[in-house]
């Protein structure tokens, strides 16, 4: 069974080989260059206004770039889901090959198995390595961005893309099993787990353990540190803030900005002091906004997870991911018996 997957595999598995040697001398140079860049950032911190300052310039120089690498790692599993998963079955199924395994000794269940197994393998050695050098690569700026609960930066780095990979490849296996068309069974595959990736992080992630809560009351330093104030449609609300204590700490969920009786603040007054605030001259990244808001006497509250449990989330989410795809592959070896 091994020669036999091997044979029908090594196309994709060298396509996959040369495209990880081109991702790994990418990664490689951009792992040295952010290295340079910041020991260059430290070796200017000689004060606290020129440490935040090359900060901000170390941070500006790969924030985008690091985020396209972490999407783009993102959306590899859902393409070996989607071309090597998907076809595993479906293909066979469709030319009618799967018959003359069929009549061989090999059970239905042993050759799924295999099959599985060999891709699902190969893709979670692929991914699992482009995440390693990915979070080698992005180490030295994650340390001073402190994101790395980031709905995008988490599943990009260290173990947690190896569970997406193995759940990517059993999905397709499983949804080529009852589409029956390749063609069809990878456009679902593709579909369906990028609806995966966007609702485990959203729904599914802050609640695999149980968050602590905070209280911070809204004075203009507090304000002055987040990074974005109010929306699109007006409603009062703050995003970015840090938990005092533990910058580090993952924040889950922010309240609307309240009144010291629990009311969520008016409307119309948020909107005067964002749009209008009185002229104070006061400095910082909201300014006389900061200040207009504070004298509202408001506070925040917060759901928060430690930055200690980060660890922790990733055991717990690569779990998850693996549980599911051993369900999936159940699910195809109850189906295989009534191909």
């Amino acid at each position: 069974m091994i020669w036999l997957n091997w044979r029908k595999f090594r196309l994709q598995a060298l396509v996959g080989a040369a495209g990880l040697v081109l991702i790994a001398g990418y990664l490689l140079y951009l792992g040295l260059d952010i290295r340079d860049a910041h020991d260059a950032y430290r070796s200017r911190c000689t004060d606290p206004a020129s440490c935040a300052k090359g900060e901000a310039e170390f941070r500006g120089a790969y924030r985008t770039t690091l985020l396209f690498l972490a999407a783009g790692l993102g959306l590899i599993p859902v393409v070996l889901g989607a071309f090597w998963g998907a076809p595993l079955i479906a293909r066979e199924l469709e030319l009618g090959t799967h018959r003359l395994v069929w009549s061989q000794s090999v059970t239905r269940r042993r050759w799924l198995l295999a099959r599985t197994a060999f891709v699902g393998l190969a893709a979670m050695i692929f991914t699992g390595l482009v995440a390693l050098l990915l979070t080698w690569a992005a180490s030295p700026y994650d340390r001073v961005a402190a994101d790395r609960f980031g709905a995008i930066e988490f599943g990009a780095r260290n173990i947690a893309p190896i569970g997406y990979a193995f759940l990517a490849v059993a999905l397709g296996t499983a949804v080529g099993l009852f589409v029956r068309r390749t063609l069809p069974a990878m456009a679902v595959t593709g579909v369906v787990f990028l609806v995966v990736q966007f609702a485990v992080p959203n729904l599914v992630r802050p609640h695999l353990m149980p968050s602590e809560h905070a209280t911070l009351p809204m004075t203009a330093q507090t304000i002055n540190g987040a990074k974005n104030l109010g929306s699109i449609t007006g409603a009062p609300v703050i995003g970015g803030l840090r938990v005092p204590g533990a910058p580090d700490a993952w924040i889950s969920e922010t309240g609307p900005m309240r009144t010291t009786d629990g009311r969520t603040v008016d409307a119309a007054a948020f909107g005067r002091c964002l749009d209008s605030p009185p002229k104070t001259g006061a400095d910082g990244t909201f300014g006389d906004t900061a200040v207009c808001l504070a004298a509202l006497d408001l506070h925040v509250d917060l759901e928060y997870h430690p930055s200690g449990r980060y660890w922790s989330f990733q055991l717990a989410e690569t779990g998850l991911y693996l549980l599911s795809g051993a369900l999936l592959t159940g699910i195809a070896l109850w189906r295989v018996r009534r191909a």
